[in-house]
């Protein structure tokens, strides 16, 4: 199939500043992706006028309003979030904690992605410095979600990654494919998986995937907060609670 290079660039450009996470300049994207900076800089310029990405006084680029109107458009238009909301609200104020839902993006180059679409946050109680926004990303393999995203997620899919590394975080993080794909059994056995501070010393999640008909995991639903806490928490009892919520949510979406 033909691609239009020039709407391809502006992807590639976008992608990489909102995989970034932060202001980038455009030598800097220029030097990423391997293309001249007159490139950049004139795709840039097309999409600054348009509202996709603002320029501040450092000549530095971030995502424009433009694309905040669009994903919150896109967000809404998720046919099971509204649906989820209420139960994730349930879930945070019985254990007292954070509760993400995220789904997987697959479309990402290197290695598949969460997107969290849904948060609902304690009263009087937050995670540490692992706290992230609505729509924010996050490599799949060292997540309670992503776990429990992959596991159900098309062996076929999983093997065209296997070129590539495994990011490593922290002494839990799992980095290397064979492990991963070991506990990713695990976790269809068992039905959820856990986050051990895999990501962050001090930080633990627990996660149960949503399963459609087909048995695919449309999102994943987690319970986090700081390790410490969290142990005073019976793991159990977080597991049942959120399994019980999961089979729910499915009866109702099929």
């Amino acid at each position: 199939m033909a691609k239009i290079n020039s709407i391809d660039r502006a992807i590639d450009i976008l992608s990489l500043i909102y995989d970034n996470n932060r202001e980038m300049g455009i030598s800097e994207i220029a030097r990423e992706l391997d293309v001249y900076k007159s490139t950049v800089f004139r795709t840039l310029e097309t999409l600054e006028e348009r509202g996709f990405v603002t320029k501040n006084e450092n000549s530095k680029y971030w995502l424009g309003i433009k694309l905040y109107a669009l994903g919150s458009v896109a967000g809404k238009a998720l046919p099971f979030k509204n649906l989820i909301q209420p139960y994730a609200r349930a879930v945070s104020e019985k254990f007292n904690e954070v509760v993400n839902v995220s789904i997987l993006d697959e479309t990402t180059i290197d290695f598949p992605t969460t997107i969290l679409i849904i948060k609902e946050t304690a009263v009087n109680h937050s995670l540490i410095t692992a706290n992230p926004p609505l729509g924010a990303s996050s490599k799949a393999h060292y997540s309670a979600v992503g776990k429990c995203l992959l596991a159900y997620t098309h062996k076929s899919k999983l093997d065209s990654y296997k070129c590539y590394d495994l990011p490593v975080y922290t002494e839990n993080t799992i980095s290397n494919w064979d492990d991963l794909m070991e506990e990713l059994e695990k976790v269809r056995k068992v039905g959820y998986a856990m986050d051990n501070e895999d990501y962050e010393i001090g930080l633990t999640c627990i996660a149960v995937p949503i399963l459609d008909s087909n048995n695919k995991a449309v999102a994943a639903m987690s319970v986090s907060g700081p390790s410490k806490r969290m142990r005073q928490h019976d793991y159990k009892t977080i597991i049942s609670e959120l399994q019980q919520t999961s089979n729910e949510i499915s009866k109702r979406l099929n």
